[in-house]
C-alpha cells in the first residue's frame, strides 16, 4: 500500500469527517499499448471498445468460446499520444490479471499490441454531496453521473453506480500522482477495503474472481444490465452464445442481491460457493458470485433461477445453511 493511504486519518466508527477511501489492493490495472491495440480488444471483449468515448468508461466481459466468463473489468481509453503509448486501461481483479494477460496474449499474433500490468494504485471513494463539495475543492469537478471520467492532476476519477444517493468514484493514481496529493489526504478518511466492496455488491456490479472463472454467460451475472456488453459491435469470443440468450429471450438465470447475518468470516471465501432453496430440496439452484462483510453481516450477489427469487427460502452451502435474505438492487432483473 502507497505511503500516502497511511496519511490519510482513520475512520472512526464511520463517523470521520472525510470521504471514506479505501485502498483495492485486490485490484490491479493493465495497458493495451500500440498501434492494434484498441481494434485487438474490441475483438476480444463484449464491450465497443473502439466507440468508446475518452470521457466514459464501462464495464466489459472477456468469455470463451462458449460464452463463459472468464473476466469482468472496467475499461477506459487513453488520451490519444504515440503508437506504442497505452490506448486503453482495464481494472480487473488482482488474482486473475496474470491469467487474463497471458491469454489474451497468446491471440495477439502478428497484431502491434502489448499488454502489461502496470504499477498505478487504485482506491474507492465514496462521499455525501458535503463531502464531495471538499474534494472539488482540492481536486476540481468530479464526474457526478456512472461510468462518466476524467483526467486530474490527482489521477483518473471514474463515476461508479450507487445503490443510493452517496456517490462513488474508482480513484487511479500513479505513485507521482499520489506523493502530488497531500493537501486531499485532509478530505478522506481511510476505511478498510470491504467498505467499498460491500458497495459495489449493493450497486450489482459482478466481478469475476478466479473462483468464478468460466462458470457464468455475461446475461446470468447482469452484465447486460449494467452497460457492460454491447450487441451491435460485431464479433468476440462467446459472442453467438450471447447473443442467441438476448435475442431470444431465453435467459431464465439471473444475479440477485442478499444479506447473511452472522456470515462475516466467512466472506472471503464465499465467491463460487452453492445456493440452495430449502423449499425444493436437492440439487443447488445457483452459485454465489462475489461476497464481502461488515459489521458481521455478509453481502452476496449470486446467481440463480428467476422462478426461486419470489418464494424460495435460499440458503448458503446448504438446504439447512445459512438463510439469504434477498435484497433489491437499483436495476430490474425480470423481464
Amino acid at each position: 500500500m502507497h505511503a500516502f493511504y497511511s496519511s490519510i486519518p482513520a475512520s472512526a466508527e464511520g463517523c470521520a469527517p472525510g470521504a471514506p477511501c479505501a485502498p483495492l489492493d485486490d485490484f490491479l490495472v493493465f495497458s493495451a499499448s500500440g498501434a492494434d491495440a484498441l481494434p485487438f480488444l474490441h475483438g476480444q471483449l463484449t464491450q465497443d471498445v473502439t466507440g468508446l468515448p475518452l470521457d466514459t468508461a464501462r464495464l466489459a466481459g472477456y468469455c470463451t468460446a462458449k460464452g463463459r466468463l472468464l473476466a469482468t473489468l472496467v475499461m477506459w481509453r487513453a488520451a490519444p499520444g504515440a503508437d506504442d503509448a497505452p490506448q486503453l486501461y482495464g481494472l480487473v481483479r488482482r488474482d486473475l490479471s496474470e491469467a487474463l494477460l497471458k491469454r489474451l496474449s497468446m491471440f495477439v499474433l502478428r497484431a502491434k499490441v502489448k499488454l502489461a500490468a502496470t504499477a498505478l494504485n487504485v482506491a474507492g471513494v465514496q462521499a455525501t454531496t458535503e463531502q464531495a463539495a471538499a474534494l472539488e475543492a482540492v481536486t476540481g469537478a468530479l464526474p457526478r453521473a456512472p461510468w462518466q471520467r476524467v483526467d486530474l492532476p490527482s489521477g483518473t476519477w471514474i463515476a461508479a453506480p450507487s445503490a443510493n444517493t452517496r456517490l462513488r468514484w474508482w480513484w487511479i493514481a500513479s505513485d507521482e500522482q499520489l506523493a502530488q496529493s497531500s493537501a486531499l489526504a485532509g478530505a478522506l478518511s481511510l476505511v478498510p477495503a470491504t467498505h467499498w466492496q460491500v458497495a459495489d455488491l449493493a450497486a450489482g456490479i459482478p466481478w469475476i474472481a478466479s473462483a468464478t472463472q468460466d462458470v457464468f454467460i455475461p446475461q446470468t451475472v447482469n452484465l447486460e444490465l449494467v452497460q457492460g456488453v454491447s450487441f451491435t459491435k460485431g464479433c468476440y469470443p462467446g459472442q453467438e452464445v450471447v447473443a442467441r440468450s438476448h435475442y431470444r429471450g431465453t435467459v431464465k438465470r439471473r444475479m440477485a442481491y442478499g444479506t447473511i447475518d452472522q456470515a462475516g468470516g466467512q466472506s472471503a471465501a464465499l465467491a463460487g460457493v452453492d445456493v440452495f432453496d430449502a423449499t425444493q430440496p436437492g440439487e443447488p439452484i445457483g452459485r454465489v458470485v462475489d461476497a464481502a462483510s461488515e459489521a458481521g453481516v455478509a453481502s452476496v450477489l449470486f446467481e440463480t433461477t428467476l422462478a426461486a427469487l419470489p418464494q424460495g427460502d435460499l440458503r448458503l452451502g446448504a438446504e439447512d445453511g445459512p438463510r439469504i435474505t434477498v435484497g433489491p438492487l437499483p436495476y430490474s432483473i425480470t423481464p
